[in-house]
């Protein structure tokens, strides 16, 4: 059993992406899904720092340091790219216009309740960011995370404990270890990495999964 890579749930988080969407991309893993849009759709991927149509990272010849994403990496732009500011950006986000937000996350849980922040980086000067207003804001919320923290601790709960940053509002989990949909029933595993049971994963969360009749393999490119 092979759990996948951080570039690797960003490629499948890629997959999931419709035709002609507007898509944010949140700080860490989800900012790396720009690199893996499918080459037969027309995606344009928002950053809330004021950037729509982000492009992959910029490689060592196309630095630009005018051009980076919410994550400060240095960036490309896609045709079309439009700039402005971060009040333009959220008046997008906070105006319904973002198709689907992909955020990371320390717990989600099975009514698709998000914590992506702690209370204690607050007091370190890191401030909670746009968060709050992406879950309330995009017609759908996606969630990129590891299945387990470091510890092996659960991330998939029935109740977050950390601070929520939405409530309800999760629809879709993809983590190293299977694509996860919440629904109103709680979890369903859509796929899950070869070699990895149904036993197995649920004994790695912390909240009861319900498998899909057509439950598939999770398959990703070597990248």
């Amino acid at each position: 059993m092979q759990p996948l890579t951080r570039h690797q749930i960003a490629w499948r988080a890629a997959q999931d992406l419709l035709e002609g969407s507007y898509v944010n991309l949140g700080l860490g893993l989800p900012v790396l899904v720009a690199n893996y849009k499918p080459d037969d759709r027309d995606l344009m991927f928002h950053s809330e720092n004021g950037i729509v149509g982000v492009g992959p990272l910029a490689s060592e010849n196309e630095e630009d340091p005018d051009f980076v994403d919410a994550g400060s990496q240095k960036i490309t732009l896609s045709p079309g790219a439009a700039l402005f500011d971060s009040t333009q950006a959220f008046a997008m986000i906070r105006g319904g216009h973002l198709d689907v937000t992909l955020l990371g996350g320390f717990e989600v849980s099975q009514t698709g309740d998000l914590a992506n922040w702690d209370a204690k980086m607050t007091h370190k000067g890191q401030l909670v960011g746009g968060a709050m207003d992406l879950v309330t804001g995009a017609k759908s919320v996606r969630v990129t995370m590891q299945h387990t923290t470091k510890t092996g601790a659960p991330r998939l709960v029935e109740r977050c404990s950390y601070p929520l940053t939405g409530v309800g509002t999760v629809d879709r989990v993809y983590t190293d270890l299977a694509v996860v949909d919440v629904t109103s029933d709680g979890f369903l595993v859509r796929e899950m990495i070869s070699g990895l049971s149904g036993d197995a994963l649920q004994e790695k969360s912390g909240a009861t999964l319900a498998f899909a009749e057509d439950c598939t393999t999770l398959d990703a490119p070597k990248l």
